[in-house]
């Protein structure tokens, strides 16, 4: 909430954090400060927030849409996003729905039991 100044009753698990909650890049670096300093755990860089998660290779990206194979790679590398729910319409334009308050819930909740090392 405070991270991007919204109401309380605004966040919820399906809200998505550009989309619907007008997090802005800098913001993503406030919410892992703040995930770091509130739970104590260490989040390496672009491991919940990946800058470029593809870098214009196209094995991964063709015509505007995510590949088959970069359907897998985002499975590989955002284990704890919705991936088959991006993956029904693949369109580069719509990776910013993956990063939602449930993912950030499931990152934090595999970091505290110890299976996002």
């Amino acid at each position: 909430c405070d991270s991007l100044n919204v109401d309380p009753d605004e966040i919820k698990p399906e809200a998505t954090l550009q989309g619907d909650l007008g997090a802005e890049s800098i913001d993503f670096l406030d919410i892992v400060f703040r995930l770091e300093r509130g739970f104590g755990i260490k989040i390496p860089r672009g491991e919940l927030f990946p800058e470029s998660i593809f870098q214009g290779d196209p094995e991964f990206v063709q015509n505007g849409k995510v590949t088959e194979k970069g359907i897998q790679e985002l499975r590989a590398r955002l284990p704890f996003a919705d991936v088959e729910r991006f993956a029904k319409d693949p369109e580069v334009s719509n990776i910013s729905s993956l990063f939602t308050v449930e993912m950030i819930t499931k990152y934090i909740e595999g970091k505290l039991n110890g299976s996002h090392q």
